[in-house]
């Protein structure tokens, strides 16, 4: 018989934290965070990290130091541990985040594909930097077409992986993906859906409010600490997006000198918004996501129909 996992996604600023934790306190359900950032410690107010004390009972937060490296391989790992736990206590394991590949590693698994070569990975991307990505992806095209006609051209970090696995081992990227062992959990994931206008909205108020809560005094704290520049180079080395660096590189060109703040607000509330549109199209994709959409910002509403959902775990 299949273990129930239930699974919340949503956009940057949707709302999902205060969900979760509502849902926790009504459910016998244990909260683990999906969140590439959120992982690493120091990082609080950038990365969204909930302030109500709710983290305390939320798996899989502040676990790493900004150098450190961490993989979507050491996530999975961490996670698969945590959900066995969860179920000798019987209760239900709660995955809760906006990290796509995050949550795909540990509902669909994740290729098993060896770990990064840092070496031949430097070697691709200054190879990338000197011929553009287009050139990388030609090479893709003719080792691995059909991992190619997954990967957009500009996809820099996905072609470089792909090539690099090549690279290792002799065997196109797409060999392992057919070896992924996918596992068996009886699913149940729940979407939180907001207007576009509204979400950007949403995005801006919460820039504004981590600025006025200490983000700036947050990252000189971070550079302080020796994270910075280099704090850039870790959301790379350790297998993460280049935005997994969001709301802390705005700040850290602030800092530098490279413009106002008024500027970096500017930038950080435009990248925001970018993100948040990139994370509703990888969901979008997701057939097996219940959504539910946020009328005039009423997350009471959502945690109340998305307890009606849940209703059918309690049996």
């Amino acid at each position: 018989m299949k273990k129930p996992l239930v699974v919340l996604v949503g956009p940057t600023a949707s709302g999902k934290t205060e969900v979760a934790e509502q849902l926790a306190r009504r459910y016998p359900l244990e909260i683990i965070s999906a969140d590439s950032r959120q992982v690493y410690k120091f990082m609080d107010i950038g990365t969204g990290k909930s302030a109500s004390g709710g983290k305390e009972a939320c798996h899989l937060i502040d676990i790493v130091k900004p150098d450190e490296d961490w993989t979507v391989a050491d996530y999975k790992k961490r996670a698969d541990r945590i959900i066995k736990e969860i179920y000798r206590k019987k209760r239900i394991p709660f995955l809760v985040g906006g990290s796509g590949l995050y949550i795909r590693a540990v509902i669909d698994g994740l290729c098993p594909a060896p770990s990064a070569n840092w070496q031949i990975r430097k070697k691709l991307d200054s190879e990338a930097n000197q011929y553009g990505n287009i050139y990388i992806y030609n090479r893709l095209k003719e080792i691995d077409p059909v991992i190619a006609g997954r990967i957009h051209p500009n996809d820099r970090r996905r072609i470089i992986r792909a090539l690099e696995v090549y690279e290792q081992t002799g065997n196109p990227f797409s060999y392992y993906q057919a070896k992924t062992t996918i596992p068996s959990y009886d699913l149940f994931i729940i979407g939180i859906r907001y207007p576009m206008n509204e979400l950007y909205k949403k995005i801006n108020k919460r820039v504004d409010l981590m600025i006025k809560i200490g983000l700036i005094k947050e990252v000189e704290g971070l550079l302080a600490a020796g994270y910075g520049p280099p704090l850039l180079a870790v959301a790379s080395k350790t297998g993460g997006k280049s935005m997994e660096s969001l709301g802390y590189k705005e700040i850290i060109g602030y800092l530098r000198g490279k413009y106002q703040l008024e500027e970096a607000i500017r930038l950080l509330k435009r990248n925001t918004r970018r993100y948040a549109r990139r994370q509703v199209i990888w969901f979008k994709k997701d057939k097996r996501i219940k959504w539910i959409d946020v009328k005039g910002g009423n997350i009471s509403a959502v945690i109340e129909e998305a307890g009606k959902v849940l209703d059918n775990f309690k049996k």
